[in-house]
């Protein structure tokens, strides 16, 4: 059935200041090392609605982004998230994109889909934004197949370099979802302790020292991943695509390289193809060297297109 790609361009018009790491120039280059890759079934992620924005967020927090949208020029909602004219748009687009391919993987119109769109998601607590996110995309996206396609087993993995504290907190009390979040610690936002769990035991953080490579993370993913993952019998599958745990990423310190990408899809690919007709839905989050996102994108969304076909 093959792959989604999913991506608009309103996803450009979410300007944050020069020298920001969250810039446009990442989604241009995802694009361009995406734009060799045929047979990629290439699609506008619509606007979000406000009633999907609603299952993880109040509406006084949907109120206060949608009214912190300035007119002209940029604005600092805290030190790291920034906004412009188009943003609420680009993040509207952003959740848009995921939940609409978790629709399409769900409807068998494709195999799996990568949501290529910016800003990311994984930071964006209930009420709080922060870490350049303002919606909890992949979150939402699992709520959205909770209830609209009445899934009972949806897991997440989170192989951002950071801790995904928004999916965390918007999914604490959500027994339907199995959430993984592999990232640094030490390091920014400082959460994702072991002891963090969830109300039903059904969150597992994984912090991993500075300077972790292939042999540490692989058996980190091979020892306490891949087989609860296999235990657990998703329906499906998401992913939140973070790239930041490459070794030249300026934000942080482990030492990833491209193929550690494209061995984590192919066994993610694989348990999904076990177990839930190999429905899987990626959607970017991190990944600040431009030169190392675009490859791991690239090798990511390869994998993708080979397990979908």
């Amino acid at each position: 059935m093959g792959t989604a790609l999913y991506w608009h361009d309103d996803c450009l018009g979410h300007i944050t200041p020069p020298g920001h790491p969250e810039q446009v120039a990442r989604l241009e280059h995802v694009r361009a090392a995406l734009a060799d890759i045929d047979g990629l079934d290439r699609r506008e992620a619509p606007l979000a609605e406000d009633a999907t924005i609603l299952r993880g967020h109040p509406q006084s927090y949907l109120d206060k982004i949608v009214s912190s949208e300035p007119a002209e020029g940029t604005v600092a909602l805290d030190a790291d998230t920034h906004m412009s004219p188009g943003s609420v748009a680009a993040a509207r687009r952003a959740l848009g994109g995921a939940v609409a391919a978790v629709d399409a993987v769900m409807a068998g119109e494709v195999t799996n889909a990568f949501v290529a769109t910016r800003p990311p998601g994984h930071h964006a607590e209930r009420e709080t934004h922060m870490g350049f996110c303002l919606f909890g995309n992949v979150a939402l996206a699992a709520k959205h197949a909770l209830e609209v396609h009445g899934l009972s087993r949806v897991a997440i993995v989170d192989f951002d370099v950071h801790h995904g504290n928004g999916t965390q907190d918007l999914l604490w009390d959500e027994s339907r979802v199995l959430f993984f979040s592999s990232h640094q610690s030490p390091l920014w936002p400082g959460t994702g302790a072991r002891s963090e769990k969830g109300a039903h035991d059904q969150i597992v953080n994984l912090p991993l020292d500075p300077m972790t490579g292939w042999k540490e993370m692989r058996a980190t993913y091979n020892n306490e991943v891949f087989p609860r993952i296999d235990a657990y019998q998703p329906e499906l599958l998401l992913i939140s695509a973070g790239f930041d745990a490459h070794r030249a990423d300026p934000l942080a310190n482990l030492n990833w390289e491209v193929d550690d990408f494209e061995w984590l899809t192919q066994n993610l690919c694989d348990l999904a193809a076990k177990h839930c007709a190999s429905r899987v839905v990626s959607v970017l989050e991190g990944g600040y060297d431009l030169t190392a996102l675009a490859e791991s994108v690239a090798a990511h969304v390869k994998v993708l297109k080979e397990k979908g076909a």
